[in-house]
């Protein structure tokens, strides 16, 4: 029995941001966040 995944074709421009925001995002956050706290640290 042979089981893959089907590809449902090319995503939606939305598609493609909501999936690098989810992607990157928390990096993005956590980043801005380390710079905030270590220049208040000064």
């Amino acid at each position: 029995m042979n089981i893959t995944p089907l590809h449902l074709g090319s995503l939606h421009p939305f598609e493609q941001a909501l999936t690098l925001l989810l992607a990157f995002g928390p990096f993005a956050v956590l980043g801005i966040v380390v710079w905030v706290r270590r220049r208040q640290e000064r």
